[in-house]
Protein backbone atom coordinates (compact mmCIF):
# COMPACT_ATOMS: atom_id res chain seq x y z
CA UNK A 1 0.00 0.00 0.00
CA UNK A 2 1.27 2.92 -0.97
CA UNK A 3 0.23 6.32 1.12
CA UNK A 4 -0.98 9.35 -1.08
CA UNK A 5 -0.11 11.98 2.34
CA UNK A 6 3.15 11.37 4.14
CA UNK A 7 2.92 13.42 6.78
CA UNK A 8 -0.71 13.75 8.56
CA UNK A 9 -2.64 15.80 11.20
CA UNK A 10 -5.49 13.59 12.66
CA UNK A 11 -7.61 15.82 14.47
CA UNK A 12 -9.81 13.69 16.85
CA UNK A 13 -12.84 15.55 18.63
CA UNK A 14 -13.60 14.28 22.57
CA UNK A 15 -16.78 13.22 21.51
CA UNK A 16 -15.25 10.69 18.94
CA UNK A 17 -13.36 9.13 22.10
CA UNK A 18 -16.80 8.66 24.07
CA UNK A 19 -18.29 6.83 21.52
CA UNK A 20 -21.91 5.96 22.06
CA UNK A 21 -21.34 6.80 25.84
CA UNK A 22 -20.83 10.65 24.81
CA UNK A 23 -19.04 11.48 28.13
CA UNK A 24 -15.88 10.46 29.34
CA UNK A 25 -13.54 7.47 27.07
CA UNK A 26 -14.91 4.10 25.27
CA UNK A 27 -11.61 2.41 25.44
CA UNK A 28 -13.41 0.22 22.47
CA UNK A 29 -13.61 2.51 20.37
CA UNK A 30 -10.38 4.08 21.18
CA UNK A 31 -8.37 0.80 20.43
CA UNK A 32 -10.17 0.84 17.14
CA UNK A 33 -8.94 4.21 16.15
CA UNK A 34 -5.89 3.57 17.56
CA UNK A 35 -5.06 0.25 15.40
CA UNK A 36 -6.04 2.03 12.38
CA UNK A 37 -3.25 4.91 13.60
CA UNK A 38 -0.72 1.49 13.93
CA UNK A 39 -1.26 0.37 10.40
CA UNK A 40 -0.44 4.15 9.09
CA UNK A 41 2.86 3.89 10.71
CA UNK A 42 3.43 0.59 9.36
CA UNK A 43 3.43 1.76 5.95
CA UNK A 44 5.29 4.85 6.45
CA UNK A 45 2.93 7.66 7.37
CA UNK A 46 4.44 10.30 9.84
CA UNK A 47 1.45 11.05 11.88
CA UNK A 48 0.70 13.63 14.84
CA UNK A 49 -2.50 13.85 16.41
CA UNK A 50 -4.76 17.06 18.16
CA UNK A 51 -7.22 15.84 20.49
CA UNK A 52 -9.95 17.93 21.43
CA UNK A 53 -11.83 17.93 24.89
CA UNK A 54 -15.55 17.99 24.33
CA UNK A 55 -16.20 14.85 25.64
CA UNK A 56 -14.95 16.33 29.28
CA UNK A 57 -15.89 19.58 29.01
CA UNK A 58 -16.58 22.35 26.57
CA UNK A 59 -15.74 25.81 27.41
CA UNK A 60 -18.26 27.53 25.33
CA UNK A 61 -21.05 26.24 27.02
CA UNK A 62 -19.63 26.71 31.18
CA UNK A 63 -22.19 29.51 31.79
CA UNK A 64 -21.38 31.88 33.87
CA UNK A 65 -17.62 30.89 34.68
CA UNK A 66 -15.29 33.56 32.99
CA UNK A 67 -14.29 32.27 29.50
CA UNK A 68 -10.13 32.42 30.33
CA UNK A 69 -10.65 30.04 32.96
CA UNK A 70 -13.27 28.38 31.47
CA UNK A 71 -11.11 27.35 28.53
CA UNK A 72 -8.22 26.30 30.44
CA UNK A 73 -10.14 23.61 32.83
CA UNK A 74 -10.79 22.94 28.50
CA UNK A 75 -7.19 22.65 27.86
CA UNK A 76 -6.84 19.91 31.22
CA UNK A 77 -9.37 18.14 29.47
CA UNK A 78 -7.00 17.67 26.20
CA UNK A 79 -4.49 16.34 28.17
CA UNK A 80 -6.83 14.23 29.61
CA UNK A 81 -7.40 12.64 26.03
CA UNK A 82 -3.68 12.69 25.05
CA UNK A 83 -2.76 10.57 27.62
CA UNK A 84 -5.62 7.97 27.01
CA UNK A 85 -5.19 7.93 23.38
CA UNK A 86 -1.36 7.38 24.24
CA UNK A 87 -1.97 4.49 26.79
CA UNK A 88 -4.04 3.06 24.02
CA UNK A 89 -1.25 3.05 21.18
CA UNK A 90 1.60 1.87 23.72
CA UNK A 91 -0.73 -1.37 24.56
CA UNK A 92 -0.42 -2.60 21.25
CA UNK A 93 2.83 -1.83 20.80
CA UNK A 94 2.80 1.49 19.10
CA UNK A 95 5.74 3.92 19.86
CA UNK A 96 3.99 7.61 21.42
CA UNK A 97 4.92 10.71 22.42
CA UNK A 98 2.52 13.41 24.14
CA UNK A 99 3.29 17.37 23.61
CA UNK A 100 1.75 19.85 25.90
CA UNK A 101 1.47 23.74 24.63
CA UNK A 102 0.67 23.93 28.57
CA UNK A 103 3.63 22.97 30.83
CA UNK A 104 3.08 19.99 32.61
CA UNK A 105 6.63 18.52 32.77
CA UNK A 106 5.95 15.55 35.17
CA UNK A 107 2.99 13.71 32.72
CA UNK A 108 3.84 15.11 29.07
CA UNK A 109 7.01 16.98 27.43
CA UNK A 110 6.34 20.64 26.35
CA UNK A 111 5.75 21.27 22.84
CA UNK A 112 8.83 21.57 20.62
CA UNK A 113 8.67 21.48 17.08
CA UNK A 114 11.55 20.67 16.41
CA UNK A 115 11.21 17.68 19.30
CA UNK A 116 7.60 16.73 17.56
CA UNK A 117 9.41 16.60 13.95
CA UNK A 118 12.39 14.26 15.13
CA UNK A 119 9.95 12.09 17.01
CA UNK A 120 7.58 11.69 14.04
CA UNK A 121 10.96 10.46 11.81
CA UNK A 122 11.43 7.97 14.05
CA UNK A 123 8.01 6.32 13.63
CA UNK A 124 6.79 7.79 16.44
CA UNK A 125 3.19 9.30 16.59
CA UNK A 126 2.89 12.46 18.44
CA UNK A 127 -0.51 13.80 20.45
CA UNK A 128 -0.83 17.09 21.04
CA UNK A 129 -2.82 18.41 24.27
CA UNK A 130 -3.68 21.54 25.36
CA UNK A 131 -4.63 23.38 22.34
CA UNK A 132 -2.52 26.42 21.28
CA UNK A 133 -2.03 26.55 24.66
CA UNK A 134 -4.24 30.42 24.52
CA UNK A 135 -7.88 30.72 25.67
CA UNK A 136 -10.32 31.76 22.74
CA UNK A 137 -8.83 29.37 20.15
CA UNK A 138 -10.47 26.33 19.48
CA UNK A 139 -8.46 22.96 19.01
CA UNK A 140 -9.17 23.11 15.41
CA UNK A 141 -7.29 26.49 15.06
CA UNK A 142 -4.57 24.28 17.32
CA UNK A 143 -4.47 21.23 14.73
CA UNK A 144 -4.45 23.81 12.09
CA UNK A 145 -1.31 25.18 13.93
CA UNK A 146 0.50 22.78 14.35
CA UNK A 147 0.10 21.29 10.58
CA UNK A 148 1.41 24.77 9.28
CA UNK A 149 4.25 24.41 12.31
CA UNK A 150 5.38 20.58 11.31
CA UNK A 151 4.67 20.92 7.23
CA UNK A 152 1.92 18.41 7.12
CA UNK A 153 0.48 17.94 4.22
CA UNK A 154 -3.28 18.03 4.51
CA UNK A 155 -5.00 17.79 8.35
CA UNK A 156 -7.97 14.82 8.65
CA UNK A 157 -10.98 16.01 11.00
CA UNK A 158 -12.27 12.87 12.04
CA UNK A 159 -16.20 13.60 13.20
CA UNK A 160 -19.50 11.96 13.82
CA UNK A 161 -20.42 13.44 10.01
CA UNK A 162 -19.73 11.79 6.68
CA UNK A 163 -18.14 15.23 5.21
CA UNK A 164 -19.38 19.08 4.42
CA UNK A 165 -22.87 20.25 4.08
CA UNK A 166 -24.41 22.98 2.98
CA UNK A 167 -26.63 23.05 6.33
CA UNK A 168 -27.27 20.38 9.03
CA UNK A 169 -27.68 17.20 8.05
CA UNK A 170 -29.41 16.00 11.11
CA UNK A 171 -31.87 19.01 10.60
CA UNK A 172 -32.28 19.01 7.29
CA UNK A 173 -33.05 15.85 5.29
CA UNK A 174 -32.21 17.58 1.61
CA UNK A 175 -29.05 18.88 3.33
CA UNK A 176 -25.89 18.70 0.44
CA UNK A 177 -22.72 17.29 0.94
CA UNK A 178 -19.65 18.78 -1.53
CA UNK A 179 -17.28 16.45 -2.39
CA UNK A 180 -14.77 19.20 -2.82
CA UNK A 181 -15.11 22.94 -1.78
CA UNK A 182 -12.51 25.63 -1.47
CA UNK A 183 -11.38 27.70 1.49
CA UNK A 184 -12.85 30.85 -0.02
CA UNK A 185 -16.53 28.58 -0.63
CA UNK A 186 -16.28 27.69 2.96
CA UNK A 187 -15.84 31.48 4.33
CA UNK A 188 -18.25 32.91 1.84
CA UNK A 189 -21.03 30.28 2.60
CA UNK A 190 -20.12 30.34 6.47
CA UNK A 191 -19.96 26.78 6.54
CA UNK A 192 -19.12 25.82 10.49
CA UNK A 193 -17.51 22.33 10.11
CA UNK A 194 -14.17 24.11 11.93
CA UNK A 195 -14.03 27.51 12.59
CA UNK A 196 -13.11 30.89 10.82
CA UNK A 197 -9.58 30.90 12.25
CA UNK A 198 -8.65 27.75 12.03
CA UNK A 199 -10.18 27.76 7.63
CA UNK A 200 -8.34 31.09 7.01
CA UNK A 201 -4.86 29.52 8.93
CA UNK A 202 -5.37 26.46 6.52
CA UNK A 203 -6.07 28.82 3.84
CA UNK A 204 -2.92 31.31 4.31
CA UNK A 205 -0.69 28.47 4.30
CA UNK A 206 -2.40 26.01 1.73
CA UNK A 207 -2.91 22.97 3.42
CA UNK A 208 -6.07 21.00 2.41
CA UNK A 209 -8.57 19.38 4.71
CA UNK A 210 -10.36 16.40 4.60
CA UNK A 211 -13.34 15.93 6.32
CA UNK A 212 -14.90 12.26 7.21
CA UNK A 213 -16.60 10.33 9.44
CA UNK A 214 -14.93 8.72 11.92
CA UNK A 215 -18.01 5.96 12.56
CA UNK A 216 -15.82 3.14 10.57
CA UNK A 217 -12.05 3.55 11.78
CA UNK A 218 -11.30 1.88 8.52
CA UNK A 219 -11.74 5.25 6.88
CA UNK A 220 -8.73 6.67 8.26
CA UNK A 221 -6.19 4.51 6.32
CA UNK A 222 -9.16 4.48 3.45
CA UNK A 223 -7.94 8.69 3.98
CA UNK A 224 -4.31 8.30 3.71
CA UNK A 225 -4.29 5.86 0.58
CA UNK A 226 -6.47 8.85 -0.78
CA UNK A 227 -9.66 6.99 -1.18
CA UNK A 228 -12.98 9.51 -1.81
CA UNK A 229 -13.92 9.54 1.06
CA UNK A 230 -15.62 12.69 3.19
CA UNK A 231 -15.12 16.33 1.88
CA UNK A 232 -11.97 17.74 0.94
CA UNK A 233 -11.57 21.34 1.05
CA UNK A 234 -8.42 22.99 -0.43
Amino acid sequence: MKPKYEKIVLKLSGEALAGEKKFGLDYGVIKEICLELKNLVEIGVKVAIVVGGGNFWRGKTSEAMDRTRADHIGMLATAMNALAVADVLESIGVSVRVQTSVSMRQVAEPYIRNRAVRHMEKKRIVIFGCGTGNPFFSTDTAASLRAAEIEADIIFKATKVDGVYNKDPDLFPDALKYEKISFDEVIDKNLSFVDITATTMCKDNNIPILVFSLKNPKNILKAVLGEKIGTLVS
